[in-house]
């Protein structure tokens, strides 16, 4: 057989293929058509559904809040100063890293810590006080769901604090304020910077409570950064207080050895010239001790003050640009969506159950005429 025929016979194959092809699509398309009645119900069906979808679903409120970070790297100004106070054994901070470096701050806001005692602080709610942890349970209903189980009906928040002000372990609170807290983080919670070259974060709260959003918000960002500075500032301030005590012990003393040098003096008016010793020694003692207290006490006073301007250094600057006002920002879900897409998806299921019905069909059918 020659090149030439074995091509043409390629092109027959070929032209019969695409011809299959095209009467394959005709024949489903006639198919789907007969089907006109069963689709267009389903269509209605699913619209009805997106519908009433869309009257059920609660509307979503959005808190958010927006702040400005500082984010210092580095000793800047203070770095000559602090490498004066550190030979003298004084450390005021400014050095290299820190605890909270980068996007750490972003953790810190869905950490449990964090959450759980924003979950336990009390709002006021028409005059009356409740906690944030019993809105919660109030807006999502689980009272009504708990009352087969009557130990979760018996939960009350809060529970007592022990001495230190931590709260007592209960395994089913802490297993019921775990669960609270994961779902506030897959559905509630969203910590982001908007622009990673700028130190601007937004910490977003979406919840069907108006009330609970703003307040969760609210709580939230106060006890983080609140924690966020005195964490980031404790160790100032403890050099602070190391340093005020010295120096206070160190001026009491000198003040007692001036006292001292002239109550030498006092006690001794009408004294013997041949027995100066009963003057001159202790009162040069107590000089030098006030001399050299007073050199000591200047040396901690610089030191002092250099702390000083370390705290003030290591404080990070916390700006709130925007705060959650009511009324906060509500997106629902709208009926000609809920319409829309209810029968969208009503639509592709019953094509595709039709398709599916009809391929079993010809494949059975095919079956039969071989045996």
């Amino acid at each position: 057989m020659t090149t030439s025929s074995q091509d043409n016979i390629n092109l027959d194959n070929s032209e019969i293929t695409l011809k299959q092809v095209i009467m394959k699509f005709r024949e489903w398309y006639r198919y789907l058509l007969s089907k006109w009645v069963i689709i267009l119900i389903f269509i209605l069906i699913g619209a009805g559904l997106g519908f009433l979808y869309s009257i059920m679903k609660k509307p979503i409120y959005t808190a958010t809040t927006t702040f400005v970070l500082e984010d210092e790297k580095g000793g800047g100004g203070l770095g000559n100063l602090a490498g004066l106070a550190s030979m003298a054994g004084v450390d005021l901070g400014g050095g290299g890293g820190g605890i909270f470096q980068g996007d750490n701050i972003l953790g810190l806001y869905k950490s449990r810590t964090m959450l759980q005692e924003t979950l336990l602080t009390p709002i006021e709610v028409s005059g009356k006080q409740q906690l944030l942890v019993d809105r919660y349970i109030e807006i999502n209903d689980l009272r009504s769901k708990w009352e087969k189980t009557p130990k979760l009906i018996d939960v009350n928040f809060p529970l007592k604090n022990d001495q230190n002000g931590t709260l007592i372990p209960n395994r089913l609170r802490d297993s019921l304020l775990g669960s609270f807290i994961n779902d506030l983080n897959k559905k509630y919670l969203n910590v982001t910077k908007p622009d990673k070259k700028l130190n601007i974060i937004q910490v977003d709260v979406k919840a069907p409570d108006e009330i609970f959003a703003k307040a969760f918000n609210d709580a939230l960002v106060k006890n983080v950064n609140e924690f966020f500075i005195n964490t980031k500032t404790k160790k100032a301030i403890q050099n602070v207080r190391i340093l005020q005590h010295k120096t206070d012990s160190v001026r009491n003393v000198m003040n007692g050895a001036i006292y001292s040098a002239v109550a030498v003096a006092d006690a001794t008016p009408n004294l013997n010239p041949t027995r100066q010793v009963q003057r001159i020694a202790p009162s040069q003692k107590a000089q030098f001790s006030a001399e050299t207290n007073k050199s000591v006490l200047g040396a901690l006073l610089q030191n002092l003050e250099l702390s000083k301007m370390g705290l003030l250094k290591e404080t990070p600057l916390i700006q709130v640009i925007d705060q959650p006002i009511y009324p906060l920002s509500v997106s629902t879900f709208g009926k000609f969506k809920g319409l829309v897409i209810g029968g969208f998806i009503f639509f592709v299921v019953i094509i595709l159950i039709l398709i599916f019905r009809k391929i079993i069909r010809d494949i059975t059918s095919e079956t039969r005429v071989e045996v």
